[in-house]
């Protein structure tokens, strides 16, 4: 009488798959993340930044910090504070089913102004320019008494301190005025 253990075992395992000739699905891709902007390492002037990029598929999910950004094709943009210095921003992207993506970036908030070139520039706009960038701008006439005496407009000879110095917000510009330098 043959056995019909073997015949048993056979029928089981065709059941459950094994010894089938076909191969278990592919894993779906992973979500892909790119940082368009800002650059790593960046230094900027202002306390917050817009982060933009792109996640694929589109439907992924992206947090920046913690916090959630939106989505909108596949772009991604979120407006990220920043404290005075070195700054890690940390992004991620996540889809069910998908191994996620994540992205560092360094970002450093210097809030000092750089001193822009007046030489020229007529004093009382010079004066402006300096006020709408956050320093105080202090006029100091080198012309002499001759100058006095010249026709047209006082205008900036030279600066303290000077051009493309880097300064911290509200300090003290001033400009050397005078008809001719």
């Amino acid at each position: 009488m043959p056995s019909r253990l073997p015949l048993a075992l056979l029928a089981a395992l065709a059941i459950a798959g094994c010894g089938g000739d076909d191969p278990p699905p592919p894993d779906p891709p992973p979500v892909r993340l790119t940082i368009a902007s800002p650059a790593d390492s960046s230094v900027v002037r202002t306390d917050s930044v817009e982060l933009t990029g792109r996640v694929a598929p589109a439907r992924a999910a992206v947090r920046v910090l913690g916090k959630a950004a939106r989505v909108t094709g596949g772009e991604f943009s979120i407006e990220v504070p920043l404290e005075e210095g070195a700054n890690v921003i940390d992004v991620a992207a996540t889809l069910p089913g998908r191994s996620a993506a994540f992205a560092a970036l360094r970002v450093t908030y210097d809030p000092r102004v750089t001193v822009p070139d007046l030489t020229g520039v007529a004093d009382e706009e010079a004066a402006d320019r300096l006020s709408a960038l956050g320093l105080d701008p202090s006029r100091e006439s080198v012309g002499g008494l001759l100058d006095e005496l010249r026709s047209g407009e006082r205008r900036v000879c030279e600066s303290d301190p000077p051009p493309g110095t880097l300064v911290d917000p509200g300090a003290e510009v001033l400009l050397q005025t005078a008809k001719r330098c």
